[in-house]
């Protein structure tokens, strides 16, 4: 085994007192791709926190190519060689794709002028490595949630890093970009680049990881060379305890349609979409990154304008211009981004559940915070949100607990219809669970819901029936034995002449 490039012994953080990260020794090896998997809480990100200079171990000892690194920052790492890929975007929305992944090293000229040619050239090539479609002029708030993670990928490695830090890169990409990642992954290994690569994707970890720790509860329990561990022991590892069924038996729906979408067009994101929804289904969308599920679905409540078609709720025909008019009608919807748009990081748990049923929670013109805290203690309760305390913010919360906010936000409209864009991007194999299975309980209860996944497994394992898209159309909706990840893919890739 080659010489350790990060050696840690006993390192230990507290917040406030509280231990959230204990004892750990580990040495990662030079040129190794590294998996580190857990539960959300577990102590993964404060791990890598810790490598990388943003908290400070409150125990323990830190050595970065055999010398002992006695006050890391970020400014030192970053000048050390660890770079970081974040789970959740740091981009600049109003700038381009070039500025961002130079910001605060950007190639100059001169001492006053910046050489953009050589930047957005730079930009270009990274881009062509990664073959992903993005021009480095194309502004940050104009691209997709999968390019946006390309541009983060490719601020990554736009620099000579020893240690680069994956923080579940790949939850948005589609499986070509996956490969062409992994790729490179490889490449950049054989260069001698260690990989610290985090990721609730379990099959993942298996094909590209060296080795795989495991935490659980801030615990070091297990580290073993992937060869050697297979993926339901990995996630019996993170859980401690075994793990049955992933999804829960599917409930059958009634034959009445409770949403009708009939020829529905936006601006040329979506084209003559027609569907319905039972009541008390799950209708599942499937396709390709940049199929056009979350534009039909943002289309659908009201964020995108449409331009043609018509929507039917219980057969009637609805104006929803807008998500306040979706909420109106019954309509509920829990976004792909979740710190971008459903949820608000520095706002306490009590009032993100309450952004958008706030008039529940009135009383004589003055919004009852007792209502509000009844209500919160009640989800908290109900889908084992974990939190320090009722008032926390949410920027405290782990990825999954904030999803699970994000969701109890949406349900306490009290729709009839939820749509989920990506509900498990980013959770632990527990959190989904525990998603899967509230998924489950509206669907009992006679809410219809919309899925939509990247992840096959996924929609076959929720989904009465599956809608595909493709380029903005839907391609096909399948049900019964048609619903298999073959058929899936033949008509989200154009090949759909061929199914048989």
């Amino acid at each position: 085994m080659a010489e350790a490039l990060v050696k840690t012994e006993n390192i230990a953080k507290e917040f406030s007192g509280v231990r959230v990260l204990n004892d750990i020794n580990v040495d990662i090896e030079r040129g190794e791709i590294f998996g580190l998997i857990g539960e959300n809480g577990a102590g993964k990100s404060t791990f890598i926190k810790i490598i990388n200079g943003i908290y400070q171990p409150t125990e323990g000892r830190f050595f970065f190519e055999g010398e002992k690194v006695k006050r890391m920052n970020p400014f030192r790492a970053k000048k050390l060689g660890i770079s970081t890929i974040p789970q959740e975007f740091n981009l600049v929305d109003h700038l381009n794709v070039y500025e961002n992944i130079f910001l605060g090293q950007e190639h100059k000229k001169n001492a006053l002028l910046l050489d953009q040619k050589r930047m957005k050239q730079l930009t270009r090539d990274l881009m062509e490595e990664l073959e992903a479609n993005i021009s480095p002029e194309d502004r940050i708030d104009e691209i997709s949630v999968a390019q946006k993670q390309m541009v983060e990928i490719a601020k990554a490695i736009a620099y000579e890093s020893k240690l680069l830090i994956m923080d579940e890169p790949t939850t948005v990409l589609t499986s070509n970009e996956i490969d062409v990642l992994f790729s490179l992954m490889r490449d950049l290994s054989d260069q001698g680049v260690t990989i610290v690569y985090i990721s609730h994707k379990l099959r993942e970890v298996n094909k590209i990881c060296d080795r795989v720790m495991v935490l659980r509860d801030g615990e070091f329990v297990s580290l073993k060379p992937t060869n050697e561990v297979t993926e339901h022991e990995m996630a019996n590892m993170m859980v401690g305890r075994e793990l049955n069924q992933m999804f829960p038996e599917m409930t059958t729906p009634r034959e009445e349609p409770v949403l009708e979408v009939k020829g529905l067009s936006n601006d040329g994101l979506v084209t003559d979409a027609s569907f319905h929804l039972k009541k008390g289904e799950i209708l599942g969308f499937a396709g390709l990154v940049g199929a056009g599920r979350t534009e039909l679905a943002e289309t659908i409540i009201g964020i995108r304008k449409q331009t043609e078609g018509e929507i039917l709720i219980e057969g009637e025909k609805k104006e929803i211009s807008s998500p306040r008019r979706a909420v109106n009608n019954g309509i509920a919807y829990l976004p792909e981004d979740r710190q971008a748009t459903g949820i608000i990081t520095n706002f306490e748990v009590p009032k993100n559940i309450t952004l958008i049923s706030l008039k529940k929670y009135i009383q004589n013109f003055l919004i009852s915070q007792k209502k509000e805290r009844e209500s919160t203690r009640k989800y908290i309760d109900e889908f084992n949100i974990q939190v320090p305390s009722i008032n926390a913010r949410l920027e405290t919360l782990s990825g999954g607990n904030q999803q699970k906010v994000s969701l109890v936000k949406s349900l306490d409209t009290e729709p009839e219809i939820f749509i989920f864009d990506e509900p498990t991007r980013g959770i632990d194999v527990s959190a989904k669970m525990d998603i899967f299975n509230f998924i489950n309980e509206l669907v009992e209860s006679g809410i219809s819901v919309i899925f939509i996944s990247s992840e096959l497994e996924e929609i076959i394992g929720m989904s009465n029936r599956v809608a595909v898209m493709r380029e903005g159309k839907i391609t096909g909706i399948l049900e019964g034995n048609e619903i298999t990840e073959e058929k899936i893919m033949y008509h989200a890739t154009g090949l759909e002449e061929r199914v048989v």
